[in-house]
């Protein structure tokens, strides 16, 4: 109530909106300053960018090699032809594919398959080897110990040799007959993958193959030294399957030679012993 009784109005209350409240700062900024800013910000961003692709690349790389290792030991390896036993079928310096999977699970050697098995003991000494590289740029030379590790190239030590399976444990294989083939269980056998003017042979033999060993002969009879010229040594000549590293299946390399590497077709009339 006023001094004379009468009643008193309040004073209306002015409500100021929040950001006249509490004003925020403006910044005031020069012309084009506004872009120079996100041009900072977006190098900082590919800055972080290129610094965490750094740090992954080594972890990728490690995983990469763990995988092609993996692959090598376990599923498939390339080999490099260093001699001409196997021609025409496989050159010098084609890249063949190995498939040491299939090992694993009780495969066994098959007539007609190529191969590639650790020596027996002195084969290579007389089988044809290409001549040795010479020196190397230091570069070439990383990538290839690289490739070896990996193996994607062979090693230069590498005691392993590769030629076509003719007969298995429990055969008899013996030659020649009249026309000078081959014969395997008294069975004549028609090879389409013989060198080019070659003869089945130009050695008589008769095997009887004992059981866990493979005969083994190149496609370029002329030039290979395979169980033809170590009918004297033990096993007359045939090879353990345990020295198996497993069935060469395509020349991958150069595609110019790719071909599939199965010849079981020749010896599909041979009788089981």
């Amino acid at each position: 109530m006023g001094k004379r009784g009468k009643p008193r109005h309040a004073a209306p209350v002015r409500v100021r909106p929040a950001d006249e409240q509490h004003p925020r700062p403006v910044t005031l900024r020069g012309p084009g300053e506004g872009r120079a800013a996100r041009r900072r910000a977006a190098k900082r961003i590919r800055r972080r960018r290129r610094l965490r692709a750094t740090r992954e690349i080594p972890l990728l790389v490690g995983i990469a090699l763990g995988i092609a290792l993996l692959i090598k030991t376990f599923l498939v390896q390339a080999f490099v032809i260093p001699s001409g036993s196997m021609e025409m079928t496989i050159r010098i310096d084609d890249r063949v594919l190995v498939d040491k999977f299939t090992p694993w699970f009780g495969w066994e050697p098959q007539r007609g398959e190529v191969v590639v098995f650790r020596d027996p003991g002195g084969w290579l000494a007389s089988d044809p080897q290409q001549t040795e590289r010479g020196d190397e740029p230091l570069v070439i030379e990383k990538a290839r110990t690289a490739l070896t590790w990996v193996g994607l190239l062979p090693k230069d030590d590498e005691q392993d040799l590769i030629k076509r399976v003719i007969a298995v444990g429990g055969d008899t294989v013996a030659c020649c007959d009249e026309q000078g083939r081959v014969t395997v269980n008294g069975v004549s056998v028609d090879e389409p993958y013989i060198y080019p003017g070659d003869a089945p042979s130009l050695i008589e033999f008769e095997v009887q193959v004992a059981p866990g060993r493979i005969f083994v002969m190149g496609d370029h009879r002329s030039n290979s030294s395979d169980s033809r010229y170590h009918l004297d040594d033990p096993g007359d000549g045939t090879v353990p399957v345990d020295l198996v590293v497993g069935r060469a299946v395509v020349i991958a390399w150069p595609y110019a030679h790719w071909a599939g590497l199965d010849g079981t077709s020749a010896f599909s009339a041979v009788p089981d012993p």
